[in-house]
């Protein structure tokens, strides 16, 4: 196994090899935008030019900025308290456009529950479970893939070896199972769960990056340097393989937070007394002939989550693939 620790050359060889620049700092900005003489934009600062002009990103970035303000402060946007139960209001009050921001905003539920006031308490656990698994498999499946990139040989191998099995395991019908086994199922429950079995694809996906990365002539002269090991991957190959993982990690963020709401439908995700849209989806089902709305609105709330990551993550690639623009 190579020597992971290898020390570092000493100030002159550090000096050399940021001396070599890799891509990521080449400018790749368009002929036709305005580009200042002498600053040169990077990969990234190119990417953010082109994210700029792209409506469908602003589209999506209001989204996810009003999205992640509900789920912070939920009391700014309801003062109705979603468990509060009032039978009275039996699927009787309907969504009323005269009441905005009211508890009878959406209407009630078949427990007499303000459904405007659990819609928007809700996107908390979502979006809990969507950023939690997604940082998760990240973290863990980018560091595996980037190990096994790098490296090659025996621990490419084993590595290989691992994600073939686990993607050999159904993921809905693997996160029911595991979850099966939890007789008290939160939020981290429901977390460790889908990252137990989705960090398979961004392994497959950065373990491709790097191999890319790793041949380029930047990390040729570098490790001709005398450049350590650490220097060469965290400096010059992860920033060049990184791209790729993260869209694959924004687009993934929404249907993490897709499949949550599948495993609370079918009640082997978040469970009461957790506020979940899933679990609202599920509960209203027997009611969506007569009363639709109670359905409606947090499945509603769901599709424009996912719609939004969804969106985000397509900007994202376009903008850092030049190929596509």
């Amino acid at each position: 196994m190579p020597d992971m620790t290898k020390s570092q050359s000493g100030t002159a060889v550090d000096t050399a090899v940021d001396a070599v620049a890799p891509p990521t700092e080449v400018d790749t900005a368009p002929a036709a935008g305005p580009v200042s003489q002498g600053k040169p934009r990077s990969l990234w600062g190119d990417a953010w030019f082109e994210l700029r002009h792209r409506p469908l990103f602003w589209v999506s970035a209001v989204l996810l900025v009003l999205l992640l303000s509900i789920a912070l402060f939920p009391g700014l946007f309801t003062g109705a308290d979603p468990k509060d139960g009032d039978l009275t209001n039996h699927f009787l009050t309907k969504p009323e456009l005269t009441h905005f921001f009211q508890a009878d905003w959406f209407g009630y539920d078949g427990q007499g529950r303000s459904i405007y006031a659990r819609v928007i308490y809700g996107t908390r656990a979502s979006i809990m479970v969507g950023v939690g698994v997604t940082a998760s498999v990240t973290i863990f499946g980018g560091l595996l893939g980037m190990l096994a990139g790098y490296f090659g040989g025996w621990i490419d191998s084993i590595v290989s070896r691992i994600v073939d099995i686990f993607f050999g395991l159904p993921f809905l019908l693997g996160s029911m199972v595991v979850l099966n086994a939890f007789t008290e199922r939160k939020v981290y429950v429901v977390i460790a769960a889908l990252a137990f079995l989705g960090w398979t694809t961004i392994a497959r996906v950065m373990r491709s990056s790097v191999i890319t990365a790793k041949q380029a002539d930047y990390v040729t002269a570098a490790r001709a340097l005398g450049a350590g090991t650490n220097r060469i991957l965290f400096r010059h190959v992860l920033p060049n393989a990184l791209a790729p993982t993260i869209v694959v990690a924004t687009i993934s963020l929404g249907a993490y937070i897709s499949a949550e709401a599948t495993l609370s439908y079918l009640g082997l995700g978040l469970a009461d007394p957790t506020i979940s849209w899933g679990i609202d989806i599920s509960s209203a089902k027997d009611a969506i002939r007569d009363n639709p709305h109670v359905m409606l609105f947090p499945a509603g709330m769901l599709s424009l989550t996912v719609f939004a990551f969804i969106t985000l993550g397509d900007a994202v690639r376009d903008a850092l693939d030049p190929k596509l623009r």
